[in-house]
């Protein structure tokens, strides 16, 4: 899993016996290296298949074949919506101890101001289900999976704002250029549907009045992998992907015979230069004309039985909605896509955050407990690890003006919840504990790239071993330093 082998993987024949032999030891020790499961052999690919695995993966045998991620892009509050904290009404509007924050870092945005006071969540909590979950009446649908679900309370990062925090979310790194979270696992595990990307990104509409953070391509993006591994975006208006659709007097037989005429002189390009980017272009080429015939199919939902379209609610018929979107995602892991990740923009609530939460929460709540219980009911919950959370939480003090029903949350990497459901996942648990104020973990607390690890791990690939050289450095997903995954959370 470096450039220099992934060239020769690429090259001719006449390439590849005039250049060079290193090759076939790498394949010697690829064989050598593969497991049996069940009979059957990890890594070895169909010949057929448009998105193979690498040779030798999956690792293990995994418990999940299929992710879900669904990010909430701009920082949901833990401490409205999941991390109760009853005691915090003694201290409304009292300064947070010194003894609390300790020093710690905080934005430019509430550095200025004068105090800090605390601002204890104005939602009501309760517990739900046989595990007992507290959970805000923000999210009444949730509440009713929350058997299902590993919440992770005490989710740590390293950035502050929200560039390089969602950069990290989903690439393991500040640094742009990395390759992000689908893209690792398109490259490793390839998948089973050969008409559609191997990584599909969803970007719904979202309801909060406030300024949305812009998405960047990177979150999403091949970086140092080749380029094949990008995930493709859908769109939410028009046609789902721009361009792939035949214009006006062009026939699918002359489609065909155009790209059969451009595929003869990229190969003729590969063959003289031996550039793995051109099979990429190919391949890209290729795909789209799949995609002419898949997609169209894919978003239709005249299929849909109304017990489905009623569970996911009224939403579910508004193109470009997070109902549409969840629904998307589960037809998508129903045909084979290895992974699917929708990013719901509108949670960076500054001020007026009671407001502008309620309207984001009514975006996602019954939608995505629907997508758990379709998933269930299927029988696809089993092989399907979905994972919900944002880049960082929210500060227990106010940001701006602080009333009983009013009040704003800035930015807190220092801890936040994300949960886990499906594939690999023990249902029902509860993992780590913050202080009474939400501000720190007090007990066993987990990094973003534990909690990839973790991810990786379900998906049966061992983070360690996951690598690909770049910049004269073995990349991972989880970055260099120390990560495992969490195995309280693995069924």
């Amino acid at each position: 899993m470096n450039p220099l082998l992934d060239f020769h993987l690429h090259q001719t024949r006449r390439q590849f016996f005039g250049q060079t032999g290193l090759r076939l030891g790498g394949m010697a020790l690829a064989l050598m290296g593969a497991k049996s499961v069940g009979g059957q052999l990890l890594g070895a690919a169909s010949p057929e298949r448009v998105h193979p695995p690498l040779p030798g993966f999956p690792h293990f045998a995994p418990k999940a074949k299929h992710l879900i991620y669904l990010h909430m892009n701009g920082a949901p509050s833990q401490l409205d919506m999941w991390d109760y904290k009853p005691r915090l009404g003694e201290y409304f509007d009292k300064d947070l101890p010194d003894s609390v924050r300790q020093g710690q870092r905080i934005t430019t945005m509430t550095s200025g101001q004068a105090r800090f006071p605390v601002a204890p969540s104005m939602f009501k909590f309760s517990q739900a289900g046989q595990c007992g979950r507290w959970i805000s009446e923000l999210l009444p649908h949730t509440a009713g999976i929350v058997d299902d679900l590993a919440l992770i309370k005490t989710v740590h990062t390293n950035a502050i704002n929200h560039d390089p925090a969602c950069t990290f979310v989903m690439t393991g790194s500040e640094v742009s250029g990395k390759a992000s979270l689908g893209s690792w696992l398109a490259y490793g595990l390839g998948s089973e549907n050969n008409d559609l990307p191997a990584f599909v990104v969803l970007t719904p509409t979202w309801s909060s009045k406030s300024a949305a953070q812009a998405l960047f391509t990177r979150m999403w993006s091949s970086g140092f992998l080749p380029g094949r591994y990008n995930g493709v975006a859908l769109r939410s208006v028009g046609d789902p992907v721009l361009y792939i659709q035949n214009p006006p007097g062009v026939s699918g037989s002359d489609r065909r015979t155009m790209l059969d005429a451009l595929n003869t002189l990229n190969q003729r390009s590969h063959e003289h230069f031996g550039d793995p980017e051109t099979l990429t272009r190919i391949a890209q080429y290729e795909m789209a004309f799949r995609m002419q015939s898949s997609v169209p199919e894919l978003v239709d939902f005249q299929g849909e039985s109304k017990a489905t379209l009623d569970l996911y609610g009224d939403d579910v018929k508004k193109p470009g909605s997070f109902a549409a979107s969840a629904l998307l995602a589960r037809r998508l892991v129903e045909r084979g896509v290895r992974c699917v990740q929708v990013l719901h923009r509108g949670w960076d609530q500054h001020g007026s955050l009671p407001t502008e939460i309620r309207a984001q929460c009514r975006d996602i709540d019954q939608a995505t407990a629907a997508l758990v219980k379709d998933l269930k009911q299927r029988g696809l919950l089993q092989d399907t690890l979905i994972v919900w959370g944002g880049e960082f939480g929210r500060t227990v003090y106010s940001q701006g003006k602080l009333t009983r029903d009013d009040y704003g949350r800035d930015h807190h990497p220092r801890n936040f919840c994300m949960w886990m459901a499906g594939g690999g996942v023990k249902p029902g648990v509860s993992y780590g504990e913050t202080d009474d104020f939400s501000y720190s973990p007090v007990e066993n607390p987990v990094h973003l790239n534990d909690l990839n690890a973790t991810l990786l791990h379900c998906m049966g690939i061992n983070h360690e071993r996951f690598t690909f050289k770049s910049q004269g450095l073995d990349q991972r997903l989880t970055g260099v330093e120390p990560a495992a995954p969490v195995k309280a959370l693995l069924a």
